[in-house]
């Protein structure tokens, strides 16, 4: 006699996290739902469409017949127990969903759901507020001691909140993370080239990306808000800076303006977002950090997904190109 469903399912003890998942998989465990969404087949039949999360990533699932007796009510952001069969279409895997239902509190741990830096929080706020502490223009050091050490609110957005939505630090502290390497690359520019001004670089690099705490939501949605959509996060993060400045007494025109093109431009081009193109020599620097930082944590990511070690992942449109794992050397 065939065990109840539910039954079945609290039996799975060693759920598979998805990144372990493969072509032909059979499973059975409690995964997050991320988005849900009703479809329409061309031949006019109901299904549904759902993104399933868990801290290695996501992965798109297919309810076929949604109004079978298998499949529960559930909504976006439970967390659901289903069984379904691995397949793959258009080159990329995805669950054919067979039974779902939504999951109770106890039956997960909910921290197997989020992705996370595997760098400490404490460590990396700590590295920022050196960074912060080391700016010796008293103007760009208010700045940062008011948004970064007194707006509370701000600093715990700014730490629990992602990068992006996925290509790169798409995790809990990924903003963080980003913000500091970024500071870090800009550390070393301002010591290599005479050119660069350190304290504005320095206070660019932490703030170029302040504006994601309001463009993204927090987890477990990690997506964009309206704010988000019509704005952007360079337009938000700018428009951040330069109500800061104004709120400290005397705060040089001169300075806010220079500081609020660093973060207008920093994305380089136009058709990349930014509504200026650099037009000095810190928002040269601050663009070429930004995008070594994004593209080589994207290449990171990329090769540590590809659990089957090959040589040759083959071709990715981001890098437009055929990407290659480094050999053994």
């Amino acid at each position: 006699m065939q065990e109840p469903f539910c039954q079945n399912i609290r039996k799975a003890k060693n759920m598979r996290f998805l990144n372990e998942l493969h072509e032909g998989d059979r499973i059975n465990g409690i995964y997050l739902c991320k988005q849900k969404q009703s479809a329409v087949t061309k031949n006019g039949k109901p299904y549904e469409t759902v993104i399933l999360q868990d801290k290695t990533g996501v992965m798109d699932g297919k309810i076929w017949d949604p109004n079978s007796l298998g499949i529960d009510d559930f909504d976006a952001l439970d967390y659901i127990e289903v069984v379904g069969d691995v397949t793959s279409f258009a080159g990329a895997i995805q669950l054919n969903i067979k039974r779902a239902r939504k999951a109770q509190e106890g039956e997960y741990v909910p921290a197997d759901y989020l992705p996370v830096s595997e760098n400490s929080t404490e460590v990396m706020y700590a590295q920022l507020l050196a960074f912060a502490d080391s700016v010796k223009n008293p103007y760009f050091h208010q700045l940062l001691h008011k948004l970064f050490v007194e707006d509370v609110k701000f600093v715990k957005a700014f730490q629990e909140h992602s990068a992006a939505k996925t290509v790169h630090h798409g995790f809990i502290g990924g903003l963080l993370e980003h913000t500091v390497s970024v500071a870090r690359l800009c550390e070393y520019l301002a010591g290599a080239y005479p050119v660069l001004k350190r304290d504005l670089l320095i206070t660019a690099a932490l703030c170029h990306d302040i504006g994601k705490t309001r463009e993204l939501s927090s987890f477990p949605m990690n997506d964009y808000t309206d704010e988000g959509q019509l704005l952007g996060h360079i337009m938000i993060g700018s428009q951040m800076v330069y109500d800061l400045a104004r709120e400290i007494p005397d705060f040089p025109d001169r300075l806010r303006n220079e500081l609020v093109h660093c973060i207008l431009s920093h994305h380089g081009e136009l058709e990349y977002g930014s509504p200026k193109k650099p037009a000095m020599a810190e928002a040269v620097a601050l663009n070429l950090a930004d995008n070594t930082d994004a593209r080589l944590e994207t290449l990171t990511e990329i090769f540590a997904a590809d659990k089957g070690k090959k040589e040759w992942l083959g071709y990715n449109r981001l890098f437009e190109s055929n990407l290659k794992r480094t050999g053994d050397m």
